[in-house]
């Protein structure tokens, strides 16, 4: 069914146009002119597809399920989903998503500037930082040089998020002109693909966006901007309410696919697994292979395929020997292996009288304590430089292991290396835990809001715990908990980046020195162990000087998208599912 500009002949029962009245009353025709018909507008991740300029539901149903492959088409504003579904019910689903309006017409949109950040056009070459967020948050990242073709597009307007200090890119937004793009007689516009970079401090970032791109659709005369948001995310909803969105009826239809797999299988029962175990069993079964939960809580799960069984606990599996598990568990047998192959680590010894632990700090100025046994960071202290920190160090690790190891600071940029089946996957920097000021909320105000946007972007695996390291860091950068900071001032608030204690991780791949990745691929053979992350010190990525300093036998390969990680896991488990060579 074609609709025209003409707002007599319109079906008043519409679901569409009663959205539409329910929020406006009687709205003029946006151009005088028919509707395009069978609209579509390229948004780089996919097509938006306006279901109501197709002249029938077997024309829509086709058209949907013309996708292409590794895109993620959207169909909305259609008169009947229930009957677009019913014409290819094996390929296309309802989206479980609600849909929620913005007014714009007579409204005032606060598009206040947030300190520290500049939202602006994208350009062309913003494309691989708008694509790294977007892969990061397991989105469809847009393809190659479409942020270029898409300046031309008067229907499309994608912004960015702009760190003024750094110049980075924190996050982006998709905009669609439904007047540009249909000739929509209610003078609608939509926003997509909003994403914020989960490694980012800067907050209110995404209601920035949001903001800014209502506000430059108010002033191209649009009436109203929509957005759709899976029922169940909740954080995003009081965002979108906040701002004054409500919610209306009308519904997206999609083509099933593997991307939105998740959405019209149902249920599951690995609904418990954390994000570092689920990221292993989704490329499971997505290739076929049996999965079954042993115990949720604790990562354990078994992998079946082809008459071979192999059992999990997140990237720790039986392929995996206690040998191997052994080596890396004790950090002191862990320099013994590596030392005696050749590769660099910080001097250490074992935490014993006071006169040792004296002449250790003397030699070296800053020292690290840490538990001979442990993992997550736990007892780490860092940078330590009296002996009275040093010994109240060493009794609070021993709080986690009797043997204690002191050992030398390394200066530089924390590294972790991925290695599997004795290649590099992954590298990343990982930085401390650190907040920006606004000018108005304590230290403490903005840990506690920082930690929560950790906690939201992690599945709850990170966040800045308030303790005595978290208070001693803060002296340590001249600032109390009741300080304020100035708006755009950074403090550092831990001394290890640790992920699980709200450090933040860069993925560095691309860059890598490949000395550092044959010293990588060395190590994980001296220790004999097919999936292993390792952690460096380094001065520079792209350059060949380095310290090990931990060898980890359960790296996390959820925190290194979007470096193939779970794909060679799976590969390394189960090679004749390889989905590529």
């Amino acid at each position: 069914m074609t609709r025209t500009a003409s707002v007599d002949d319109r079906d008043p029962m519409d679901p569409v146009r009663m959205a539409s009245l329910k929020h406006w009353g009687e709205l003029p025709a946006g151009t005088g002119e028919r509707m395009t018909d069978e609209a579509t507008v390229d948004c780089g991740w996919g097509r938006l597809i306006f279901g109501q300029t197709f002249a029938s539901p077997e024309r829509l149903a086709d058209e949907i399920r013309r996708e292409e492959p590794g895109r993620r088409d959207v169909a909305l504003y259609i008169r009947d989903p229930h009957v677009v579904i019913a014409l290819a019910p094996q390929q296309l689903f309802l989206d479980p998503s609600h849909t929620f309006r913005l007014a714009l017409r007579g409204a005032e949109i606060d598009a206040s500037p947030v300190p520290g950040v500049a939202i602006r056009e994208a350009r062309p070459d913003d494309e691989a930082q708008v694509n790294r967020i977007y892969l990061s948050r397991s989105m469809v990242p847009v393809r190659e040089g479409f942020l270029a073709r898409a300046k031309d597009d008067p229907a499309v307007l994608l912004l960015v998020a702009e760190d003024t200090d750094s110049g980075a890119i924190l996050g982006a937004v998709t905009g669609v002109d439904h007047v540009a793009a249909c000739n929509d007689p209610d003078g609608g516009s939509s926003l997509w693909s909003l994403a914020v970079d989960s490694q980012g401090t800067r907050p209110g970032v995404g209601e920035a966006l949001v903001r800014a791109l209502a506000a430059r659709f108010r002033e191209r005369g649009r009436t109203c901007m929509d957005l759709s948001v899976m029922h169940d995310n909740a954080e995003a909803i009081a965002l979108y309410e906040k701002i004054g969105f409500e919610r209306v009826p009308v519904y997206c239809v999609k083509n099933k696919n593997p991307i939105n797999e998740k959405l019209f299988v149902g249920p599951d029962s690995f609904a418990g697994l954390n994000v570092y175990a689920r990221i292993l069993v989704d490329e499971a079964r997505r290739r076929g292979i049996g999965v079954e939960v042993l115990d949720a809580e604790h990562g354990y799960f078994r992998l079946s395929h082809g008459g071979r069984t192999v059992t999990c606990r997140e990237s720790l599996s039986e392929l995996t020997t206690a040998i191997a598990m052994s080596r890396c568990d004790d950090k002191r047998v862990t320099r013994n292996v590596l030392t005696g192959a050749g590769l660099r680590m910080p001097d250490q010894i074992i935490a014993g009288d006071d006169e040792s632990l004296r002449a250790f700090l003397a030699r070296h100025g800053r020292v690290v304590v840490k538990p001979a046994r442990g993992e997550q960071g736990h007892g780490v202290k860092v940078d330590l430089r009296s002996l009275d920190e040093v010994k109240a160090a060493v009794d609070e690790a021993r709080q986690y292991c009797e043997e204690v190891i002191v050992e030398e600071l390394v200066p530089g940029d924390d590294l972790r290396i991925v290695v599997i089946d004795y290649r590099v996957v992954a590298a990343a920097t990982r930085k401390p835990a650190q907040v920006v000021g606004d000018g108005e909320n304590t230290v403490r105000t903005l840990i506690e809001k920082q930690s929560r946007r950790r906690q939201a972007a992690t599945g709850g695996e990170s966040s800045i715990p308030l303790d005595a390291e978290t208070e001693r860091c803060v002296v340590a950068g001249g600032r109390t908990m009741a300080s304020v900071l100035a708006p755009g001032e950074a403090l550092v608030v831990r001394k290890t980046a640790n992920l699980h204690t709200g450090g933040t991780i860069h993925d560095v791949t691309g860059e890598l020195n490949p000395r550092l990745a044959d010293v990588a691929v060395r190590a994980a053979r001296a220790l004999d162990i097919p999936v292993v992350g390792f952690d460096f010190m380094v001065p520079d990525v792209a350059g060949d000087e380095y310290a090990i300093i931990e060898a980890n036998e359960r790296p996390g390969l959820a925190n290194h998208e979007p470096q193939p990680t779970a794909e060679r896991f799976v590969d390394l488990l189960f090679p004749q599912t390889r989905t590529e060579q």
